[in-house]
Parts: structure tokens; sequence; C-alpha cells
């Protein structure tokens, strides 16, 4: 019960946390509430679907009313299980635009620009174009992570791509490399035909190490003494107990539970502490503040020839695809069927991607509901850069309660602006050439709405989460009064704690959040240890008519 590091989290940045300290000596404790990652609904990529929504695997979080969503409660799941949220995602793999990264920068958050990132993401990445195409000199070899890309046989996969061709944009090989923009293929974090969450590339490796343990049990609050973390106290088996660090403890728990256990410990709000009867150690006003995500919207089209996914939507189908993957780790199981990928930016003036695309070869709900037409596809789309920003507070001071989670989604103009130019600018990718052979009807948002108000109605009713919360403890400037945590990571006000997680991002950035979460987790680990990589310096790819065009 006692180490060097005891992290809180064995998820997407806990877990590489983890195994860099092990493999640098240090003695490592994590403590995970979840369970196992075993069995198949986990390993099989095209099951996603359904961990994401079982309460085994995932917290089962869910949104105060939202005001501007006409008061829906939206999910937001988070994976409560031995590698967290990378168990139960997407597996898609962004790395993130390099502005990105330049912009948490300049945001105060010194030595996390391109350059200092990159080589994180190299380092962690095990890269395998299998084939087909991709930018070798700016991706990683032999890292924990393996890096891979569906087959793309399905045409409508590479219909997506070549519609957005006929449309006018740039189409690139690889937008994790120099170029984000443009059309083409998805990676995915799958090796083998199976997931290949944090757990597998960094903790089981990490725990065969005599220095790593694993324990089982749910943290209620860091144990701070004269102003520095000496553990985390646990709810295990029952018994309330102290696991106790030596060196740090890392909070690594999710933007979530991240900024929870923060306040719980007394680092927060001032006054929201006081209002729960909780003693004051930091005042933090940062602390759950600056929550952001990405919102999308699906848009579905029926298909005129039976060429989608939607032949195995049925018992007979499932079990076919099912057993398949586990006699052969082959077949539709294998992949996620995010196969195709486009990020754009949405009008001249903005100078790198705003938007980005998910195309799926069947027109399907993330809560597994097929669209009634049968036969269809879907792309998934969404601003990536909203100005709504949320917060996550305590409900109670009682650690077992869940906390308030409120994004204040849609609450700019520039929201409802940014996804009507969305919708229309989808319509016009589906309505190119390349889909004409498989094109019948829009099933949603339907040809008959058209006006800002009718879109703005259509996009109230059924914009859904990308399931990517972040920023609920930002990093930045010692000395900038809404910072948490410094650009070492070192949470402001308290000695001997870390934070390392989603938590710390300034901004989201373009794309899904589980690579540059492992990419914190690594970058953590150094800092920690004193070590940096060395700056690599290349530029990304920015189209030279961003001024004029949009495309």
């Amino acid at each position: 019960m006692q180490a060097d590091y005891v992290i809180i989290g064995a998820g997407s940045a806990g877990c590489a946390i983890a195994y860099r300290l092990a493999e640098a000596g240090k003695s490592v404790l994590v403590i995970e509430h979840g369970g196992s990652d075993a069995g198949p609904l986990i390993r099989m990529p095209g099951a996603l679907s359904y961990p994401m929504n079982m309460p085994r695997y995932d917290w089962g979080f869910r949104t105060e009313p939202e005001p501007h969503l006409g008061g829906r409660r939206l999910a937001t799941p988070r994976g409560k299980v031995i590698g967290g949220s990378s168990s139960i995602n997407g597996m898609v793999y962004v790395r993130g635009h390099a502005r990105d990264y330049d912009h948490w920068r300049d945001q105060g958050a010194a030595g996390w620009g391109y350059a200092d990132v990159l080589p994180y993401f190299r380092r962690m990445e095990d890269w395998h174009a299998g084939g087909h195409g991709g930018d070798p000199a700016w991706r990683g070899q032999g890292g924990p992570l393996h890096v891979t890309r569906g087959r793309r046989d399905n045409p409508l996969v590479q219909a997506f791509v070549e519609a957005g061709r006929q449309a006018g944009y740039p189409v690139t090989d690889d937008y994790n490399g120099h170029q984000q923009e443009g059309f083409g293929p998805y990676d995915m974090t799958v090796w083998k035909g199976e997931r290949w969450s944090a757990a597998r590339a960094y903790l089981r490796p990490a725990l065969k190490r005599p220095n790593c343990d694993l324990i089982r049990g749910f943290a209620r609050r860091v144990v701070i003494e004269n102003g520095r973390a000496t553990g985390v106290e646990i709810d295990r088996d029952g018994f309330t107990e102290v696991v106790r660090a030596g060196a740090e403890v890392i909070l690594a728990a999710s933007s979530i539970n991240s900024p929870k256990l923060l306040m719980l410990s007394g680092i927060g709000p001032a006054a929201h502490l006081a209002d729960h009867g909780i003693g004051v150690v930091a005042d933090r006003p940062g602390v759950g503040q600056n929550l952001q995500d990405h919102l999308e919207l699906y848009l579905q089209m029926a298909a005129s020839q039976p060429i989608s996914l939607f032949k195995y939507w049925n018992l007979p189908g499932k079990a076919w695809v099912g057993l398949q993957w586990l006699l052969t780790r082959g077949g539709p199981g294998a992949s996620n069927q995010f196969e195709s990928a486009a990020f754009l930016r949405s009008g001249e003036g903005v100078d790198y991607p705003d938007i980005q695309y998910h195309f799926l070869p069947i027109a399907v709900r993330y809560d597994g509901q097929a669209a009634a037409e049968g036969h269809g596809f879907q792309a998934h789309v969404g601003p990536m850069r909203s100005p709504s920003r949320g917060a996550v507070t305590l409900r109670s001071a009682n650690p077992n309660e869940p906390p308030k989670i409120l994004f204040n989604y849609m609450s700019h103009e520039k929201d409802w602006a940014d996804f009507r130019t969305c919708i229309r600018l989808t319509r016009e990718i589906f309505a190119q050439e390349a889909f004409a052979p498989f094109v019948s009807h829009e099933i949603q948002p339907g040809a008959a709405v058209q006006s800002d108000d009718a879109l703005n109605g259509f996009i109230r009713e059924h914009v859904e989460s990308a399931y990517h919360p972040c920023g609920t403890a930002r990093m930045g400037a010692r000395d900038d009064p809404m910072a948490v945590v410094d650009p070492d990571l070192r949470v402001i006000g308290v000695e001997g704690l870390r934070l390392a997680d989603s938590s710390v991002f300034p901004r989201i950035p373009n794309g899904n959040l589980n690579a540059p979460s492992i990419m914190v987790g690594e970058k953590a680990a150094d800092h920690i240890l004193g070590r940096r990589l060395p700056a690599d310096t290349r530029g990304p790819w920015i189209n030279p008519d961003w001024r004029q065009a949009q495309r």
C-alpha cells in the first residue's frame, strides 16, 4: 500500500505514465475502480457500441438538462474499466493539428507546442501502414501503441473520399502526418483484429515488472498534509484505507473525475468548496471550469443498393460476424468501421481545419439503433472549436455521488452557424458523382429541412456528443489565476501532486482525444523524471489559399 508514485486511474494517460515510470525503475501503484477489460465485447472492434452503454464498463454519467438543447440530458460515457475510456471508445486515432498545440503553448502551456509534442506522438506509436499509404517520416515505429488502418474494401468508404475530391477538397494520405486537411483513410488503435487499448499497450507490460502493481479501489480524495499530497484515501472491500506515495500522487482519473477528486480534496473554487463544507487547501477557481466537448450530427442517406453493413444487422448476421472474428480475428468485426475521414475548413479566413467527418457505411446510432430504412450510410460531422464552455461541479461532499456536468452546449450563435454550415457542406459532398450509384434519398435531416430555422430545430433535437470531454483543470502559467496545473503538470498550490489526463487541455484539439490523452501521459512521465525528448521543428501543411478560399 505504498510506492514512490501512486496513480489514480488506469486510463489512457495513467497507463502510459505507469509504464514509463516503472521502466525507469520507480515503484508505482495504480488505483482503478473499474474491473477487467477481458472479454469479446471490449476486444472486438466492431462491437464498440456495446461497452460504452454497459454499466459494468461505464461510469454512466449524464449531463444536467442542457438549456440550449431543449433541456435534453446527454450521455457522457467514461470508461470504468482497466484501460479507462481507451477500452470503450471508437478506437479512432487522431493526433490533432499542429496549430492546436501551438495554441496551448501561446496560452501559457510553455513546452507544449507542436515541436515539443510531436516527438512524444512518435515515441508512443507503432505505426503500420499495411500497404495503405501514409507518411512514415512523421510517424513512429516500435512504440507500445499499435496504430493500423482498416481494409477499406466497402465501395462506400472509397466513394466518400472520391466525392470529397470531386467537390474540390484536397485528398490527404495521412491526416496524422504533414497534412491534416482533406479526405483520406482513418487510423485506428487496432492490432491483429483486436482493440489495442492503453491497458494492452502500456499497463499489462508495466505490471509484468516487479515495481508496478494495480490496486482495485474507489478513490475518495487525495490525502494532503501540510500542503503536500502524501497519499490517496480509497474504499476497498468495504474498508477505507490510505495508499501512501513516497514521491508524488498523480491524478489521471478523466476530465470528469479528476476535477471532482481535486474539489473533494480541498482544491478548487473556495466558495464552491465552502458551500459543501469542504476545507480549502488551495483556492483554484479554474478547477472544473473550461469544460469542452465536440458535438456532432449524423447525416444519414438511404442506399439504392444493398452494399452497406446493414446486411449483418440481424441475429444471424451478428452471429456470423462474431463467429468469424472469434475464429480468425478477421471480417467486419475486426474494424471499427470508421475507415474514411475528412478534416475541412468551414470558410475562407480559417487557417486550419475546424470540421471533422467520420464516415460510416451503415445508417446507425451510437446506441446501436439502426435506421428504419435499412441499407444506408452516414457521415458524423461537427465543428472542432466551439466557443461554448461548461463546468463540472460537486453535487455534494459525498465521494459516491456523481458530479454535476453541464457543458452549456450550443450557447453561442457561432455554434448554430457552424452546424448549419456542416449540414450544407455534407449535402454537397453526398450530391457528388461518386455517390450517384449508391444514393436513394436523404433520411436525416430529410430533403424538406432547408431553412435556417428548420436546420436549427433539427440540430437542437439531434445533435449528440462525440464523447470528447476535456479542459476542466487546464494547464497554464503559474501566475494565471484560472490555470490549475503548471506546464510541468504540477497542481498549483499543492506540493507532490500532478494531474495528467484530458483535463489539462487548455483548448480541445482537432479530432478524437485518445491519442492526445496518451501523449499527455507519455510527456508527463518525462516531466516527472526530469527529462525531455528533443524538439522536432517541422511545420505542418497549411492551405496556401486559406485567406481567400474555403477549399
